[in-house]
Parts: structure tokens; sequence; C-alpha cells
């Protein structure tokens, strides 16, 4: 039992020195016409329930976001967040009955030498996405990510989903992607040849998703340079049906 705690938390010390802390959205699935719609963003690695401060280092380096929506007649919306003790947050009204998609883009991250770890030096670029919908009119949740990756919700069932990776507006075929939930679930799928991935949702409870992409490309950002871009793109799920 002592063996398996202490393989436990080695594997808490790697991944957390590793950059394997992402960025996500949580906003309730249901909206209502005219009421508020609440929106946090988070940090840090949820399935081990890492979630960082905003006033610490580790967020500060990754506070430069920005928060948009899109409504269902595709109008495009900035968000004014603020910060609380370890999320941000941001409201906003929906005057529109359909789907609404909630993203969150960070391109601006300074460059991370991580050649210790045999990973290299890089620049990072986060997305995030959450969907909501407003009176039960269904029609295409949008996206926007034009120069990395992006998940987009398909279809969605009680008790199933399935999702799209798209990279720089194609489908990225047979790309990893994980589902995380609390206590160290998680699971891993890989896309189809359309970047589709269909998955069960068999607890009412909160999933994370994310996917990665490396992109080879050398650059230089605020004066340092980088051998490679490393997309990461995460989308989060609250089900409760």
């Amino acid at each position: 039992m002592k063996k398996n705690v202490l393989i436990i938390l080695l594997t808490l010390l790697i991944s957390n020195k590793m950059t394997a802390h992402y960025l996500w959205i949580e906003t309730n699935n249901n909206g209502k016409l005219n009421e508020k719609q609440t929106i946090k963003v988070h940090y840090g690695e949820y399935t081990y329930g890492v979630i960082e401060k905003v006033n610490e280092d580790a967020f500060k380096k990754v506070k430069n976001f920005t928060l948009w929506i899109i409504d269902p007649s595709g109008n495009k919306q900035k968000l004014t967040t603020k910060a609380l003790e370890n999320y941000y947050e941001a409201s906003y009204i929906p005057k529109l009955k359909g789907n609404y998609t909630v993203f969150l883009n960070n391109n601006k991250i300074d460059v991370i030498d991580y050649t210790q770890y045999d990973f290299g030096i890089f620049k990072t670029h986060y997305h995030s996405t959450a969907n909501f919908n407003v009176g039960g009119v269904d029609n295409e949740n949008k996206t926007f990510n034009e120069n990395g990756i992006v998940v987009k919700r398909i279809s969605s069932s009680s008790d199933k989903i399935k999702l799209q990776v798209l990279y720089k507006n194609k489908p990225l075929v047979g790309n990893e992607l994980k589902i995380f939930v609390s206590d160290l679930w998680s699971k891993t799928l890989e896309t189809d040849k359309d970047g589709m991935v269909l998955f069960s949702l068999p607890w009412k409870t909160k999933y994370i998703i994310e996917t990665t992409k490396k992109e080879e490309v050398p650059g230089n950002y605020n004066g340092k340079d980088y051998q490679f871009i490393w997309h990461c793109a995460t989308y989060s799920i609250i089900h409760n049906k």
C-alpha cells in the first residue's frame, strides 16, 4: 500500500514538473434567455485535483488569454474577465435561443526550455472551448482557431457525445485525445479519418477533454528562440442529465 502511494506521489511530482497543466472553461450546459450565464477559467490538472490560484506564479504565466463567445447567429463577442481566488470569471446574457460557444485563446506565453526532460525548447499555444444551449434550439456549434488546434462538439445525447478535432480548420486524423474526470480516472482515444471521436458519458460529473499537437516550426518569441510550437486544446463537459 505504501509503495502504491509513493508511486502516485512521484507521478504527481513528475507531472507537475512537465507541462501537463492546461487551461479549461467551465459553464453550465443550459442557459436561459435574458439571464446571466457565468463562465469560469481554470488552470491546473483537473484529474489530480490541482487548481492553481490566480495570484501565484503558475497561473500568472498564462494569464494573458482572451475569452470570447459566439452566439447562435455566428456573432463573436469578447468577454471581460475578473480575477477571483482560483479562477477568472466572466458573464454573458444570452438574447437568442440555440447553441453558444465559449472559447479561450492564449498565444502569448513565454518560451519554455524542457531539454532536461528530452522535450525541447518550445512555445505554447492554449485553446479551450465549452458550449451551452438556450431554449432547446439546436444549431451547429461554431469554433474559431485558424492558427491552432480546437475541439468541436458535433452531437450529443443523454449518455454519449461526438467531438471533432480540427487543426488549422482541417480534421486532425489519428491524433490522441484524453478524457479526464476527477480522482485520477482517464481514458485515451484516437481520432478517426474525419478527426472524430465518439464516447460514452457514464457518470454525472465534469469531463475535461485534452488533445495536443506539435507544430515543428522554429521561431522566436519575446527575444527567445524555440524549436516548435506545442498546441494544447481542451473541451469541458458538465454532464448532469
